[in-house]
């Protein structure tokens, strides 16, 4: 049965103008796509039952070709400390992702997965420790928005698509999912609030400049050398710092929209005061902002958290060579910090009760 749904069209990652399309192959007016995209994407409908407007003849010719399909929660951490929420969603075919719901002052993010499981291989990272399953659908990076919006009873205003996953190995559903988020018809949230981050693939770096899109792109970094990148980053064994700022400098000429550098600051590997000065000079000029993040370790790997201490001090050295630069705020540090432990620890208790 399973294998059936997964051969039916996916109508919840259709744009308008295919949704108009569709209807009329059905036999109705095109209007009645935008009544549906209103119902999928604003009104945030679970079952076709709840489209009071459509013809029940048409409803029922959606149910049976186009089943919808949201991510189920099947477990939820809320940190006693801020309130952050970090959510395992199941999917159709029983793969599981993780997301998390974070409150700011300037409105409420979420996190989001890309695909389930990874295939980059990053050192620090619990996410790729299983390897790639399957990159995810768009209507499967938008459930998981509506579905936490849902069960907060809160407004998503902002999206970071940092979950697990590589979001630029997943290009079209990436862009298919911002636009259809952004959409005025839809949760019309605001491209600048939206957030990509990429460990550097530089093709479609190039690629997402051309799209148009007011986007913030973000860079894992993580080194300042392409030596030590190479050993936290195997990503950095295909395309160099050189080609990986080229790619970052082309998007900012193209969109206007500067970038961000995500550093990861483990201890004795990168947040020495020489990594510091590397940094500096590397984006020295630069129109950045960088975000300094202390790891939260995983115990499948050797990895430590730096010092409070030297994560002041590397961001210290930073400013002062005119680079802005901030601290990540920890969320949610009383819960399953690290992106995929809660999906590892889900998947391997599974695997236990086999």
């Amino acid at each position: 049965m399973r294998e059936n749904r997964m051969e039916q069209p996916d109508i919840r990652s259709m744009y308008p103008e295919e949704l108009k399309e569709r209807m009329v192959q059905l036999g109705e007016k095109p209007f009645r796509g935008a009544q549906l995209f209103s119902w999928l994407h604003q009104k945030l409908a679970d079952s076709y039952d709840q489209m009071s407007d459509l013809p029940a003849g048409l409803r029922q010719k959606l149910e049976e070709q186009y089943p919808l399909r949201l991510p189920e929660a099947v477990d939820a951490q809320i940190s006693k400390l801020d309130g952050t929420r970090k959510y395992l969603f199941r999917l159709y075919d029983g793969n599981v992702i993780e997301s998390v719901w974070m409150r700011y002052h300037h409105g409420n993010s979420v996190c989001v997965s890309s695909q389930a499981g990874c295939r980059m291989g990053c050192r620090f990272c619990a996410s790729t420790l299983d390897g790639l399953s399957r990159s995810l659908q768009a209507s499967e990076m938008l459930g998981q928005v509506y579905q936490i919006q849902k069960l907060t009873g809160e407004r998503v205003s902002n999206i970071v698509v940092m979950g697990s996953g590589e979001p630029l190995d997943n290009y079209e559903n990436l862009i298919r999912f911002l636009k259809l988020v952004s959409a005025p018809e839809g949760l019309n949230i605001s491209q600048r609030s939206l957030t990509v981050s990429t460990c550097g693939l530089v093709p479609e770096m190039y690629r997402l400049a051309e799209e148009g899109l007011q986007i913030t792109l973000a860079l894992s970094l993580h080194a300042s050398s392409d030596e030590k990148r190479k050993k936290l980053m195997p990503i950095a064994n295909r395309y160099s710092l050189e080609q990986v700022l080229g790619a970052c400098r082309n998007y900012f000429d193209k969109t206007g929209r500067r970038i961000t550098f995500e550093y990861a600051l483990a201890a004795g590997e990168n947040d020495g005061e020489e990594d510091a000065g590397e940094l500096g000079d590397l984006l020295a000029g630069f129109p950045c902002h960088v975000n300094l993040i202390p790891i939260n370790p995983v115990k499948e790997r050797k990895f430590r958290r730096s010092g409070k201490k030297m994560v002041v001090n590397f961001q210290n050295k930073l400013e002062k060579r005119g680079i802005n630069v901030t601290i990540r705020r920890e969320m949610g540090g009383d819960i399953d910090g690290a992106c995929g432990q809660l999906r590892k620890r889900f998947m391997d208790n599974q695997e236990k009760n086999l």
